[in-house]
C-alpha cells in the first residue's frame, strides 16, 4: 500500500519554487506625494516689503496780489535811461561803461616814434595797392574805411602784369596837430611814377592806426 505525501506551505511562501508573494502597494498616496512633505518642492522667496512715500507737492506758491509787498527797487529800472551828471567821470576808467573793453586812445609817449613808423607803413600800403603784397597784412594797422580802399586797389592791381620795379619811399614829412595824431606826406616812386601819400594816423590801443588816405 502507498502512502501520497503533500507538502504544506508556510505562511508567507509561494508554492512554486518557495519564492514569497508579491506584496500589492499600500492604497492611499505614497509619502513622496503627499502635500507639504515633498523633498523636491521650490521653496518660495521671502516676501518683499514695499514703502509707499507721498508725492512731494511742486507747485508754486499762491501768492496774493492785494497783500503782497514789492521789492525795493534798485537804481536802474529796465526801460530808463541810466543818466550820470556827475563832472568827473571817465568812462574809460569805469568797468561798467561801455567803451571800457573796446578801442582805447593813446598818447604820443605811449606811441612808436612816428617818422620811422609812417615810412614803413607807405612802404606797405603802395605795396599792397600795386599787388606786390597782400592786402590782410595791413588790416591791423588801418580803419575798416581805408582797408577797404586799399583791399579793392589790391583786387585790381592783381589782375594786371607782375610789378617790374617796387615801390621805394624817398621822403616823408610829419606833423603832430593834437596828442596822439600825426598828419603825413610820403613822396613814393612807384613803377617809374612819381606819387605822393596823404596820410592821418591816430594812436589806438598803443599803435598807429590809418585812420585817413589820400593818393596822389
Amino acid at each position: 500500500m502507498k502512502l501520497k505525501v503533500s507538502k504544506v506551505s508556510k505562511p508567507g511562501m509561494s508554492a512554486q519554487a518557495g519564492t514569497p508573494p508579491e506584496r500589492s502597494a499600500p492604497a492611499g498616496p505614497s509619502p513622496s506625494t503627499r502635500v507639504g512633505t515633498s523633498a523636491s518642492a521650490p521653496v518660495a522667496p521671502p516676501a518683499t516689503r514695499l514703502r509707499v512715500r507721498s508725492i512731494p507737492d511742486i507747485s508754486p506758491p499762491y501768492i496774493d496780489s492785494r497783500t503782497a509787498l514789492l521789492p525795493e527797487l534798485g537804481p536802474f529800472v529796465q526801460g530808463t535811461l541810466a543818466i550820470s551828471f556827475r563832472d568827473d567821470y571817465d568812462a574809460a576808467s569805469d568797468p561798467r561803461a561801455c567803451g571800457y573793453f573796446g578801442p582805447q586812445h593813446t598818447f604820443s609817449k605811449d606811441l612808436p616814434e612816428p617818422k620811422v613808423w609812417v615810412t614803413s607803413m607807405a612802404q606797405a600800403l603802395v605795396e599792397v595797392m600795386s599787388g606786390a603784397r597782400p592786402a590782410p597784412q595791413v588790416i591791423r594797422w588801418t580803419t575798416p574805411e581805408v582797408y577797404s580802399v586799399v583791399a579793392r586797389r589790391n583786387a585790381v592791381s592783381a589782375r594786371r602784369a607782375v610789378v617790374a620795379r617796387r615801390a621805394i619811399v624817398r621822403q616823408v614829412r610829419i606833423c603832430e596837430p593834437a596828442d596822439g595824431v600825426v598828419e603825413a606826406c610820403a613822396i613814393v616812386v612807384d613803377n617809374g611814377r612819381v606819387r605822393a601819400l596823404a596820410m592821418r594816423l591816430i594812436g589806438v590801443d598803443r599803435r598807429w592806426v590809418v585812420s585817413a588816405l589820400q593818393v596822389g
